[in-house]
């Protein structure tokens, strides 16, 4: 069954999801907000963009156009019905393709200034312990899209000196940077997300720069709870997010 669910506090950002199929999590929120709109972007573009809660997320942040690619047909139906329910057909386009082709095709190589990925987390065996509905499991495990394949796609569509945006576990960094470097970016700002302050980290924002200088900033962390289930001030604030 789908409903209509709210994206954000006072800016009325509506989404449309499935009861008891994917939905946008918290995670697309957070590295919706870390992403920095800098001046002279131009083009962005979501790999793997589920119902578009990120590219949705950033039309409070710029008015630059925003593509979202998304393999799985029923969500990007979801993601394009989600778009014109907001009114934003003319800033949003939304594919449903494959991101590895996407990527090799030459009217999208490079054309992009700003790459986003909340990708699958878990890589993926066939003795993998997967969720009994396919979608589910397509996006938290690696079966279309590995890490390697994520970053050799947003290496081929991004511009040079373009960003990569991405959020993952923290028990895969070592991965992501070897990958990322190998690839030629080098990762600029980091912020480590935690559950509540006196937790180890478990997930983390990454920046990566194509062709940048090695210069990393570890930005404070992000802490999700306060006391009990409320909030942080900063979530809540992300929550009621305004131009």
């Amino acid at each position: 069954m789908e409903v209509i669910h709210d994206l954000l506090g006072y800016d009325g950002l509506k989404i449309i999801q499935s009861t008891d199929a994917f939905r946008f999590s918290l995670d697309s929120l957070l590295l919706a907000d870390f992403v920095k709109v800098r001046v002279g972007i131009k083009r962005i573009i979501d790999i793997g963009c589920g119902n578009a809660p990120i590219p949705l997320f950033l039309t409070l942040k710029t008015n630059c156009p925003i593509m979202g690619v998304e393999i799985q047909e029923a969500l990007a139906n979801q993601a394009l019905r989600s778009v014109a329910l907001n009114h934003c057909d003319e800033q949003i386009t939304i594919l449903a393709e494959d991101a590895r082709i996407l990527a090799k095709k030459e009217a999208y190589l490079h054309a992009f200034d700003i790459a986003i990925a909340n990708p699958p987390y878990f890589p993926y065996t066939k003795s993998s312990h997967v969720n009994k509905k396919d979608a589910l499991t397509i996006a938290r495990h690696e079966v279309h899209l590995t890490l390697q394949e994520l970053v050799a796609g947003a290496k081929d569509l991004l511009a040079d000196y373009g960003y990569f945006y991405l959020i993952h576990r923290t028990l895969r960094l070592e991965e992501i940077i070897d990958t990322l470097k190998q690839a030629r970016f080098k990762t600029t700002r980091m912020r480590f997300i935690h559950s509540r302050k006196e937790d180890a980290a478990e997930l983390v924002l990454i920046e990566a720069k194509k062709m940048g200088k090695s210069e990393l900033v570890i930005e404070p962390p992000l802490v999700i709870y306060q006391e009990g289930s409320e909030y942080s001030p900063e979530v809540s604030s992300i929550f009621h997010f305004k131009k």
